[in-house]
């Protein structure tokens, strides 16, 4: 009997073997035909976006990317260096093996001659790597260390840089590091779309009534300019200077428009082209408030009024306070011989956390605005109206013309007058448009084709934005050097006002795709770097100790069930 039972039990298990076997060899073979991946991650930090699935999949030849982020790196940089490797394998899982990748040591070479020769070329080539010089300080050790964070994507004869990592003022190593890890799928993929597009589209910036001169918008054109071909345009009231142009960037004007300008921009309009608006409805001097501690602000007469209020807007001649703001330096003495400056916070410069739940600004941080005003919207047909961005709870209004004062930073402001809450102050408006100059001008012009005239547009779209110093980037005189859009050099503190601007192109554009990249946010686990010093003795103990516990503790378990098994036989 025991004989048979044991025999029974041998041929039991040898036929689960088997059938365990037939499975595991059936189920690759399925898997080999049918893919499929799954995202355990929160944040779904390794579901590939729709749009980037589609765009890989249209690749009809291989995509070849030369890697140079590879050698003995800190911790952060090994981590961006390996979610870098597990993006490229899921690019190439989707790309149906139209995309190959190799790591490359450009410092591994024993020939030095050979080593600086392609350090050079790195840096020349295309675009250019941008190197980072790494100072690792870890495990009281001093390690200077020469990274080249960037790949060259070859396609069809074509060579893009894509810079993986991306040092941003005012932010340190481990948060430039989770950012670049954070954008690596979007950063990637508009890196292929670079590659595989044919023609770009064309954004113009408008110059000719006091916008924003090419220093102080020179790090949003750069940055507008990896997406799109851009240049300057004065229309100087010709008929068709923007014929051909896409997208038309207003920023920041100072003087009025003459009817024959209104007309060419309306046209363009009326025609499918797209506008964002940068406009300032009060004026107020910076150079004044530097020099006497105080400016009057007063309307901004652009002659654009009836142009937006047609469209569907209305910019309020006022000015916006609001207690979540920046701050500014004030002079409070002297110590030392030396002004004694202090920060205090200046209602006037209102920092903007985006609430709505829109492409354009979903997951964007906070935007530094300055001397800004309220946006009213008004009714009019076949127009959809989205209110992008408003002001805190704590929001005053002040009526214009006024005198402002930095001298007011000295004084508590009064919370019960900021009571004025959630003001709007940018709008997208999309759908078809009147041209303003409806029933305004005569019927010989309205037939005359050289004019083009249009009474209403094809489907369109366009922003305004209340604020002309969203865009504008701060220039240190003494050395020339510029800071990027929303930084602010007093706090040192980057602001979300580029990502916000780029949205905006970018939706007016219809790249949604890329708007949903940019939006996504990873969240990363980062380790405690106090406590990796501190208990490092108590976690090598853990993970060596725990395993070898839990194995002898599964162990026992199953030697005492074989033991009460076979002592009942």
């Amino acid at each position: 009997m025991v004989t048979k039972s044991k025999y029974s039990q041998k041929n039991k298990d040898l036929l689960n073997l088997f059938s365990i076997l037939i499975s595991l060899i059936l189920l690759n073979f399925i898997a080999f035909y049918l893919f499929t991946r799954f995202d355990l991650t929160s944040e779904k930090r390794y579901t590939i976006a729709p749009v980037t699935k589609k765009i890989l999949n249209e690749l009809d030849d291989v995509l070849y990317v030369k890697v140079y982020l590879q050698g003995d790196f800190p911790p952060q940089f090994a981590k961006l260096k390996n979610e870098t490797k597990e993006m490229l394998d899921e690019f190439r899982a989707y790309s149906n093996n139209n995309l190959a990748y190799e790591f490359i040591n450009p410092l591994e070479n024993p020939n030095k001659e050979e080593v600086n020769k392609l350090q050079e070329q790195l840096y020349k080539k295309g675009a250019g790597i941008i190197p980072e010089q790494i100072v690792d300080k870890s495990n009281q050790k001093k390690l200077e260390i020469l990274l080249w964070p960037g790949a060259i994507c070859t396609y069809k004869g074509k060579e893009v840089i894509w810079q993986i990592f991306k040092r941003q003022i005012g932010f340190n190593q481990a948060v430039n590091v989770h950012n670049s890890i954070q954008e690596l799928e979007y950063n990637l993929l508009n890196t292929i779309k670079k590659l595989i597009r044919n023609k770009k589209q064309e954004v113009l910036f408008l110059e000719g009534h006091g916008e924003l001169d090419t220093i102080h918008g020179v790090d949003f054109m750069t940055s507008v300019r990896e997406y799109y071909n851009i240049a300057t345009i004065n229309i100087k009231q010709k008929l068709h200077a923007l014929k051909g142009a896409d997208a038309l960037v207003i920023s920041k004007p100072d003087s009025m428009f003459n009817e024959k300008d209104k007309y060419i921009i309306d046209n363009f309009i009326m025609y499918g082209g797209k506008v964002l608006w940068l406009i300032d409805p009060v004026f107020t001097s910076r150079d004044t408030m530097a020099k006497r501690g105080f400016t009057l602000a007063f309307k901004n007469d652009l002659n654009i009024d009836d142009m937006l209020f047609k469209y569907g807007v209305r910019l309020n001649p006022v000015l916006i306070q609001d207690l979540q703001c920046g701050q500014i330096p004030i002079n409070i003495g002297f110590k030392n011989n030396q002004p004694d400056f202090k920060m205090f916070p200046w209602t006037f410069n209102p920092l903007i956390l985006p609430t709505v739940n829109h492409p354009i600004v979903k997951n964007i941080d906070l935007i530094k605005t300055e001397f800004l005003s309220t946006i009213d919207t008004i009714a009019t047909e076949k127009i959809k109206k989205t209110i992008l961005l408003t002001t805190s709870k704590y929001t005053k209004i002040q009526q214009t013309p006024a005198r402002v004062s930095l001298e007011s930073v000295r004084f508590k402001p009064n919370e019960k007058q900021f009571k004025q809450s959630y003001q709007p102050i940018a709008c997208l408006l999309e759908g078809v448009f009147e041209s303003v100059y409806k029933n305004r001008i005569s019927p010989t012009f309205m037939s005359d084709p050289k004019f083009g005239y249009k009474e209403t547009s094809v489907a369109t779209k366009m922003i305004v934005v209340s604020d002309g110093d969203i865009a504008r980037n701060e220039i240190q005189k003494s050395s020339g050097m510029i800071y990027p859009v929303g930084f602010d050099r007093f706090t040192q503190t980057q602001f979300a006002n580029k990502t916000f601007l780029l949205n905006c192109l970018n939706y007016l554009l219809d790249d949604e795709g890329l708007l949903q990249l940019r939006s996504r946010e990873v969240k990363m686990r980062l380790l405690d770097s106090k406590k990796c010093v501190t208990q490092k003795l108590k976690w090598k103990w853990i993970n060596v100790g725990m395993p070898l516990l839990i194995l002898l503790f599964f162990a026992y378990v199953q030697w005492h069930i074989k033991k009460r098994q076979y002592s009942s036989l």
